[in-house]
């Protein structure tokens, strides 16, 4: 709006003349020196504008200005809120990290379907699927096993070919600070360094039931329902260890056995006290 002019009278100052204006400034002439004072907010208490027609328009760029103001705190405000939350999760996520306690079982082998042989050593990820029933029917599975010292082993059983021929196809650590019990997606993100994928000709040689076994149903190799296992540490650090012994590239060899060392570190597991292998197919 164009203020140019227009006659006002100040508190203290008297009656002026608008000279000039922008959005934040507003110039005033009086009878013996110009003044600049803070444009809308000088008006009001301080200094009225004479013209009925403009003091109607600039009361509303006033009370917009104050729309505007109320929401910018409002939402600084809710940045705030924000900030603390986001600050108490870290608390409470660096909480857990701390009081962590090793679960003998906190290693997780997942099934998967055609379209995830692929996708889950592309994406380096895996979804744990939905729960079936009761009142959070619906809703992804929480891997509340699962923490920065475990490995999901990705396996797969090619259509009409027995269950104990599953294979290992990959390997990989959960991402660094992923804490199973907080997970809301149901989505198990792979560590940046730690993933390994097979070739088809390794994984005919890394058969998943020569490490695995099902303590209530031992002579058992069934999968049946569900798309993942818990099992255990050191089954996994065998199976680590046999990926080592498999791989013949020396870059791929070291990645293997740095894989190998880390998850031991994190497992507390000696790697020259390990036992051999002693799934179902070792048994039969």
């Amino acid at each position: 709006m164009n203020l140019i002019n227009k006659k006002v009278t100040h508190k203290r100052f008297g009656k002026g003349n608008i000279v000039g204006h922008n959005d934040s400034i507003i110039e005033i002439h009086f009878e013996t020196e110009n003044k600049k004072f803070v444009f809308p907010d000088v008006f009001g208490e301080h200094l009225k504008l004479h013209d009925k027609k403009a003091a109607i328009t600039l009361e509303k760029v006033i009370e917009k200005n104050e729309m505007d103001r109320k929401q910018k705190e409002w939402k600084k405000e809710e940045e705030k809120k924000l900030q603390r939350k986001e600050q108490q999760l870290r608390m409470e996520h660096a909480k857990l990290m701390k009081n962590h306690k090793l679960h003998p079982q906190s290693q997780m082998v997942f099934w998967c379907d055609t379209e995830e042989q692929n996708s889950s050593t592309v994406d380096w990820r895996v979804f744990s699927g939905t729960i079936k029933s009761g009142v959070n029917k619906g809703k992804p599975n929480k891997p509340i096993r699962l923490h920065q010292n475990s490995a999901v082993l990705l396996t797969e059983a090619d259509p009409g070919t027995p269950e104990k021929d599953r294979r290992i196809i990959g390997v990989y650590m959960v991402k660094k600070d992923f804490i199973g019990k907080v997970c809301e997606d149901g989505y198990i993100p792979a560590h940046s360094t730690y993933r390994l994928q097979l070739t088809e000709d390794e994984s005919d040689q890394m058969l998943f039931w020569k490490y695995y076994v099902n303590e209530k149903f031992p002579q058992k190799m069934t999968w049946n329902t569900g798309k993942y296992r818990y099992f255990n540490n050191e089954w996994m650090a065998q199976i680590l260890c046999d990926i080592v012994s498999l791989k013949s590239d020396p870059m791929e060899k070291k990645q293997a056995q740095e894989f190998l060392e880390h998850f031991c570190k994190m497992n507390q597991i000696r790697e020259q006290e390990l036992p051999s292998p002693n799934g179902v197919l070792m048994r039969a």
